[in-house]
């Protein structure tokens, strides 16, 4: 039996920073898959480039840009006051089998 993740998707306050915030995914390797590695704030996605280029990715082969506004985040962690429950799923756990 699979205990399964309760998570909470967190509220979307601003974490810092003044403008418009953004995520940062990259990929160091054409091979590997994008991997979220922070945000940044920024007036634009061309400012926000070059900030998550000297701060992660200076050579990554692909650096994703993603508005955090349209970004939605859910996790176990208790991370803000206003987070709410997300649906669980229920039901057997398709990806599991008994041994």
């Amino acid at each position: 039996m699979v205990e399964k993740a309760r998570r909470n998707e967190v509220g979307d306050n601003p974490r810092g920073g003044d403008g418009r915030e953004w995520e940062v995914f990259v990929r160091e390797d054409a091979d590997e898959p994008m991997q979220h590695v922070g945000s940044v704030s920024a007036p634009s996605p061309e400012v926000a480039h070059e900030q998550a280029t000297r701060l992660f990715a200076w050579f990554a082969t692909d650096v994703w840009i993603c508005p955090a506004d349209e970004t939605h985040r859910f996790s176990t962690h208790d991370l803000d006051d206003e987070a709410e429950p997300a649906p669980h799923p229920d039901g057997p756990e398709g990806r599991t089998h008994e041994l």
